[in-house]
């Protein structure tokens, strides 16, 4: 069974975000070893400067690295990404389960986004959407399409 992890920066702090977290991970437990970790998200100030943000941003890659289990291919959720159709996402699932990593890891950051050098050591960027989502629906927006491309690859009429 496939080595699935969410990674993502913030706690779920709304109820219906944390009900439709448990509805995918139950789903998905017929699909998939799920592991969804949470990293806290570094305050920043009302208007925060650049500096500001790059830092929180790279303290951030550092609680996301250490997480990362070796042998990983990760994928960073990003808005400059590619966006990929569900059934492309199902391809690339079965892509990834052939090329012998044993973890699939997928990386949602906060606010701001993640660090550029975790961006840049992933196996794919991609995109859910060029509109703007709150961080927070992005980690179901994730699981349900996670849920999605294995009943795809299943054959299952979910997709429908």
């Amino acid at each position: 069974m496939m080595n699935v992890h969410l990674i993502c920066v913030g706690k779920l702090k709304e109820k219906f975000y944390r009900d439709a977290v448990a509805e995918y991970t139950k789903r998905l437990s017929g699909c998939c070893k799920l592991e969804i970790l949470e990293i806290p998200e570094v305050k920043l100030p009302q208007d925060p400067s650049l500096g500001e943000i790059t830092a929180a941003l790279d303290k951030e890659g550092d609680a996301i690295r250490a997480k990362i289990p070796p042998n990983s291919s990760i994928v960073a959720m990003c808005v400059e990404g590619r966006m990929y159709s569900s059934e492309e996402l199902a391809h690339l699932l079965t892509a990834w389960s052939s090329n012998g990593a044993k973890h699939l890891v997928f990386l949602i950051g906060g606010s701001y986004g993640l660090h550029p050098s975790i961006k840049a050591e992933a196996w794919v960027q991609m995109s859910m959407s060029p509109m703007t989502f709150p961080h927070h629906l992005a980690r179901v927006m994730v699981l349900e399409q996670l849920y999605r491309a294995f009943k795809i690859n299943e054959g299952a009429p979910y997709h429908k």
